[in-house]
C-alpha cells in the first residue's frame, strides 16, 4: 500500500463476468451485450425483491458457467445491493455453500466488491473469489421513494435505478487485470435532495480522483477511459467542472455508466441510470470485453455511492457519498 493506493502485486484478474438485466436496459444502446434479460422485470418471481434476488442467482451461475467452474471452486463471495440489510444478496445467493461477506456501498458496490475480492486473492487468502451486486428499479422505488402505484412525478435531475445484476470471478492470473485500488473517503457537501444524487456524489469522486493522481504521479492521459458508476448527466457535468477547477481535465476520456446504459433521445430516464446494478452490468457486458480485446488498454472505474437510508431521507439529513476506485487493464498494457 502506497499512500492509500492498494497495489495488487500478488496478482488479481477478472476471469469471468456475467450480466442480467430488465426490459429498459435490454432496449438501450448496450442491449445486445447483456447475457440474460427479462422483458417483464420479474424473472419468474412474484415480488420485485425476489426478482432482484433471482437476478443475482442467474448472474453468478452464468459467470461460473463462463469460467467452466462450479460453486466448489469459489472460496468467498462479496455481494451487496441497495435494499435494507442487503436482502437481495443474501436470499439470491442463499443456495450456494460459499462463505459470504455482505456489503453496502450503494451504487459503489460493484467497485467495492471487486476491490475487496482482488485484495483477498492478491494477498493469497483465497484462490478464487466472486463479486456480485444488483439493483431493481421497482424494489428501489418502493424502499426509497414511493411504490410505483403511487404515480409520483419524477424530478428532471432524478436518475433511473437500473434493473440489473453483475457477477465477477477473480483469480490471480488472467488477461484482464485489476492492478490497483483506492478506497474512498465519505464526503458530505450539504446536498439533501434524493432526486439529485449525482450532485451529492460528485464531490466524493473529486476527492478520490484527486488523491489518486496526486499520489500515483500519473495523469489522465495514461488511461483510455475514466468511467464513473454512476453520476448520470447531472453529476457527471458537475464532476468535470469541479476537477477542472482543481487543475485536472478528464473530459476527453470521461464517461459514466449511467449515461451509457440508456438512450437519452428514445428512453426518458431523465438524468440517466443509477443503482448497484448500473456499473456492474456496464462493466461486465461492455467494458471488460473491450479490455480483453485490447480496444481499451487500461481504465479507471470509480464506483460512486450515495450512502443514504429511508430514515435519513425522512429526517432531512444531507446525503454522504463515497467513491471507490479500481484500475483495470489488459495484461499487455498494465503499469
Amino acid at each position: 500500500m502506497k499512500k492509500g493506493i492498494l497495489k495488487f502485486d500478488g496478482g488479481a484478474a477478472i476471469v469471468s463476468a456475467a450480466s442480467v438485466v430488465g426490459k429498459y436496459e435490454h432496449e438501450g444502446p448496450l442491449g445486445d451485450c447483456f447475457d440474460l434479460h427479462d422483458s417483464t422485470d420479474k424473472f419468474g418471481m412474484n415480488t420485485w425483491e425476489r426478482a432482484e434476488s433471482e437476478m443475482q442467482r442467474l448472474a453468478f451461475n452464468t459467470a461460473l458457467a463462463k469460467a467452466s467452474a462450479n460453486e466448489r471452486d469459489v472460496e468467498v463471495l462479496f455481494a451487496g445491493d441497495l435494499l435494507n440489510q442487503c436482502v437481495s444478496s443474501s436470499y439470491g445467493l442463499l443456495d450456494f455453500d460459499i462463505p459470504y461477506f455482505g456489503l453496502y456501498g450503494a451504487c459503489s458496490t460493484a467497485a467495492e466488491s471487486i476491490m475487496l475480492a482482488s485484495a483477498f486473492v492478491s494477498a493469497g487468502y483465497f484462490s478464487t473469489a466472486a463479486a456480485v451486486t444488483s439493483s431493481h428499479f421497482c424494489s428501489a422505488e418502493r424502499q426509497y421513494r414511493t411504490p410505483l402505484e403511487y404515480g409520483a412525478q419524477r424530478s428532471p435531475t432524478a436518475q433511473w435505478t437500473v434493473t440489473g445484476s453483475g457477477a465477477f470471478l477473480i483469480r490471480r492470473e488472467g488477461r484482464v487485470r485489476v492492478t490497483e485500488a483506492m478506497p474512498g473517503i465519505v464526503v458530505e457537501k450539504g446536498i439533501n435532495d434524493a432526486s439529485n444524487m449525482g450532485a451529492a456524489m460528485a464531490p466524493a469522486v473529486v476527492s478520490t480522483v484527486s488523491r489518486y493522481f496526486a499520489e500515483s504521479g500519473r495523469s489522465p492521459d495514461e488511461f483510455d477511459l475514466i468511467v464513473t458508476g454512476d453520476l448520470g448527466y447531472e453529476g457527471g457535468s458537475i464532476l468535470c467542472e469541479l476537477l477542472v477547477a482543481e487543475g485536472l481535465d478528464i473530459r476527453s476520456r470521461y464517461n459514466d455508466c449511467g449515461i451509457m446504459i440508456y438512450d437519452r433521445k428514445t428512453q426518458d430516464k431523465h438524468a440517466g441510470g443509477s443503482g448497484c446494478g448500473c456499473s456492474a452490468v456496464v462493466l461486465a457486458s461492455h467494458l471488460l470485453p473491450m479490455i480483453e480485446r485490447g480496444e481499451l488498454r487500461r481504465i479507471l472505474l470509480i464506483g460512486t455511492g450515495a450512502m443514504m437510508s429511508p430514515s435519513s431521507l425522512q429526517q432531512g439529513l444531507a446525503i454522504p457519498a463515497v467513491a471507490h476506485l479500481v484500475t483495470i487493464c489488459n495484461e499487455k498494457y498494465c503499469f
